[in-house]
């Protein structure tokens, strides 16, 4: 098996984790801070983020409300999950973002992973305040 890269990011957010859920599960959210969608809970639903470089498939593969989701990312050649985590904490909630499966060769998508995520989120606080 070949060995694979994970980029991990982590922010404690002073919301809690039901807000923050909404954001990460309801379409015209999920477009405010990550792309256009056709995104919906359910385990096993595919659906394409959109964005101006192109777009992902990705497949719902793991919905535990209020606490985790994961899906499929398959882009430009990349396949990787993506798993979010979120754990309550005394001021809000711990949100871990997870992507998986990046091949020794896929240094560019990687490393545009690392900086993408951290600006998702920051997006995602954006939109958390409104």
């Amino acid at each position: 098996m070949t060995e694979t890269l994970t980029v991990t990011v982590e922010r404690d957010i002073p919301h809690p984790p039901e807000k923050i859920w909404r954001a990460l599960t309801e379409p015209h959210l999920i477009e405010a801070w990550l792309m256009k969608n056709d995104f919906s809970p359910v385990i096993g639903h595919n659906f394409t983020l959109r964005g101006d470089w192109g777009s992902v498939d990705c497949q719902v593969t793991e919905l535990e409300p209020n606490k985790t989701l994961a899906y499929s990312w398959a882009a430009m050649g990349l396949e990787s999950v993506v798993t979010l985590t979120l754990t309550p904490t005394s001021t809000g909630t711990h949100l871990r973002v997870e992507q998986t499966g990046f091949r020794p060769d896929q240094q560019q998508a990687f490393h545009g992973a690392r900086f993408g995520w951290q600006k998702f989120l920051t997006n995602l606080e954006q939109v958390l305040t409104q």
